[in-house]
């Protein structure tokens, strides 16, 4: 295809970005912004309240253009992904002082609303579900993951069912074939973010294929799938989304799960919405989980929204919970305990997610050990006791102390969220990494011993070194002592009421210092990017921590519930019948 002349080669290059991913809002790398153009611009401006201006466009004259500085990124994209725009974030792939040409750049990830890892999208208490739905020959399929906590479960059956699941699950958005768009709308009761692609998608052996392969098995007997046809396909399909969209680091997601429908009672959204379980049907009014949900982790909150849509069908299940229940309500000291290391553990599931995709910052590196540690004595805890369950909880959980040691040896406490901004690994970590702090940290030292020498020896009692971007280090000499300046001081820049000046020893320790500030970010990014590359391997242990901690949340909730409202323990059986005495409605009252 012929180049268009008419337009500049940095518009060509937005064009040819935009082109791959033309239903989404590009946010184009431009120096220290994000830049959105033509269409994008209107719907950015519209969207974000930024201004509209325009830009040029060569010989095809103006354009459309809206933007905002890069590190305000976590401002702006919840509020493009949440009205329900996909967003192409295009960054700069080499830096631009490396180059006399046109910066490199490509599309780094394409985010949509069901695909989210960023924080300040997401709700802390609330899942965020990609859904895919196959139409089968008999069946449907259906999957669920969550990007964010590596959640990832399948199930089929018929239109009903799936229909309730898509209530229960509420998915931010919902992959299906694009000749069975109809079919969807026609079956689901309730309006979901839709995103239509190719049916070759939903093909079972491509499918079975990029499931063998991202969980390295040579079988799906082990996820209970296997042989559920229609749910094998829902399931590949989201993974081979997940590749369109450039999320690609995907080491958290360790496991499918069948939803198993004869484990739960099935609930329809009018039961959900008519029982009030979730929300309450009056603005002002309380759903039965704003009652009872006391959690304190966000983890558990999620996990008790699920609990609450999906009720347990086995009685000795039920009871096992209440057991729990029962013997934290008579141990105070244990449930005082809990509850002070249940409020330090935090959103352990996300930042596990956040070490896959090494998306973690050293802030958050440092929370992750604190959880771990504050899981050691949850564990002496179950161990001691004398429940089954809590045992049982107590030998599965791993403080995985080998890392958190590691990560408490070589991460500064108060390490700053970016890498980048250095002062991240401790002293004594890296022997070089001290030597060229040693450097740094003299050096300037030694400007500050020659700014007090050269002003003794000039004369010169307002001479101050000083720093700046184009000229490096400077010596500044106010105007009325200009004739003092010795003749092998080079004159660099004239301002107002002063004249700046360079020496040859003052280049060549600017030298020095700069070479060893930036050789300390590169060692410093490389010894983080090593850390958290052997947090990987801990990845299965942490999630299976997460996943046993926010159960105790969610069951220290009720017993903390319980408490506050003086209820009894329920005798739960397999009979029919339905014997309440003096019973209150938790909500009503």
């Amino acid at each position: 295809m012929a180049k268009d002349n008419t337009i500049t080669p940095m518009m060509r290059q937005f064009l040819d970005m935009k082109a791959k991913h033309p239903d989404a809002v590009l946010l184009f790398r431009c120096g220290d912004f994000y830049e959105t153009y033509m269409q994008d611009a209107v719907v950015a401006s519209e969207i974000l309240g930024i201004t509209l201006t325009r830009r040029s466009n060569g010989a095809s004259g103006n354009t459309e253009m809206a933007g905002f500085p890069h590190h305000a990124l976590d401002t702006y994209l919840p509020k493009l992904v949440r009205a329900g725009k996909r967003v192409a974030i295009c960054d700069q792939l080499e830096d631009p002082k490396t180059t006399k040409k046109l910066v490199e750049r490509g599309i780094t990830e394409l985010v949509t609303p069901g695909v989210v890892l960023g924080g300040n999208i997401l709700d802390r208490k609330e899942n965020n579900f990609l859904a895919a739905v196959h139409f089968g020959r008999g069946a449907l399929g259906v999957a669920f993951l969550d990007i964010s906590t590596g959640e990832y479960m399948a199930a089929q059956g018929d239109i009903e069912y799936v229909d309730k699941l898509l209530g229960n699950f509420q998915p931010k958005e919902v992959l299906i074939e694009h000749s069975h768009r109809k079919d969807f709308q026609d079956a689901a009761t309730a309006r979901y973010l839709t995103q239509e692609m190719d049916d070759w998608v939903f093909n079972f052996e491509s499918a079975r294929d990029r499931l063998l392969k991202h969980f390295e098995t040579h079988s799906l007997k082990g996820f209970g799938i296997d042989g559920m046809d229609c749910a094998i396909v829902a399931a590949g399909a989201i993974l081979h989304y997940l590749d369109i969209t450039q999320h690609t680091q995907l080491g958290h997601i360790t496991t499918l799960s069948r939803i198993e429908a004869e484990r739960y009672v099935r609930l329809d959204k009018f039961t959900v919405r008519n029982l009030e379980l979730v929300e309450s049907i009056s603005g002002e009014g309380k759903s039965l989980l704003d009652i009872i949900d006391q959690t304190l982790s966000p983890m558990g909150g999620r996990l008790m929204h699920r609990w609450m849509l999906f009720p347990l069908k086995d009685a000795k299940a039920v009871d096992r919970r209440l057991a729990v229940v029962e013997q934290l309500m008579r141990d105070v000291e244990g449930r005082e305990m809990l509850t002070t290391q249940l409020r330090l553990i935090g959103d352990l599931e996300r930042l596990t997610s956040k070490v896959a995709t090494a998306r973690i910052n050293p802030r958050e590196l440092v929370q992750l050990m604190c959880a771990l540690r504050a899981i050691e004595p949850i564990k002496q805890l179950c161990q001691a006791s004398d429940n089954d369950l809590l045992r049982a909880y107590g030998d599965q959980l791993n403080p995985c102390p080998l890392i958190a040691q590691r990560i408490a040896q070589e991460v500064n406490p108060d390490a700053p969220i970016q890498v980048n901004r250095g002062n991240v690994i401790r002293a004594g970590v890296d022997p070089q990494l001290d030597e060229l702090r040693d450097i740094a940290h003299s050096g300037k030292d030694y400007l500050m011993r020659l700014q007090r020498d050269e002003s003794e020896r000039t004369g010169i009692p307002s001479l101050k070194i000083g720093y700046n971007n184009v000229f490096g280090y400077y010596i500044e000499v106010r105007n009325t002592h200009k004739d003092k300046v010795p003749p092998e001081w080079v004159r660099k820049q004239t301002l107002v009421n002063a004249e700046r000046y360079i020496t040859q020893e003052l280049k060549e320790y600017e030298e020095r210092i700069l070479g060893a500030e930036d050789k300390i970010l590169i060692i410093e990014q490389q010894l983080y990017a090593d850390l958290v590359q052997a947090v990987v391997e801990y990845i299965p242990a942490i999630q299976t921590d997460s996943n046993i901690i926010a159960q105790l949340d969610c069951l220290c909730a009720f017993t903390r519930v319980s408490l506050a409202n003086h209820y009894n323990r329920p005798v739960v059986d397999d009979s029919l019948d339905i014997d309440i005495v003096e019973g209150r409605h938790p909500v009503i009252e």
